[in-house]
């Protein structure tokens, strides 16, 4: 048997080489790819827990505006009839020098 290294082998060699050269930038196309769509995917999932967030805070924060309004009409509405009441009722006028009563 005789061993010979034409220029075809090595022709063969370098297609080898090349071709798996290739490969090699594919995979590492495919795994940049990858990472970035798994980046893509932690960020994206990140902000829909952001945004699921700042729609709790805001629900949250509505709840205490329409308590706080509500206590402010009752506060105005007890206010009305307290007025009411004393246009009604006028308060007793004392003397400035009577000193006030003591009730035993």
């Amino acid at each position: 048997m005789r061993v010979s290294c034409s220029l075809h082998d090595v022709g063969l060699v370098f297609a080898l080489d090349r071709n798996l050269m290739f490969m090699y930038v594919i995979l590492l196309l495919a795994a940049l790819l990858v990472l970035g769509v798994s980046c893509l995917t932690a960020y994206l999932v990140g902000a829909a827990r952001k945004s699921r967030r700042r729609q709790a805070i805001v629900a949250r924060l509505e709840a205490v505006v329409a308590r706080a309004a509500q206590e402010h009409e009752d506060r105005k509405s007890a206010a009305n009839a307290s007025a009411e009441i004393t246009t009604i009722l006028p308060r007793i006028k004392q003397d400035d020098d009577q000193e006030p009563r003591r009730v035993a």
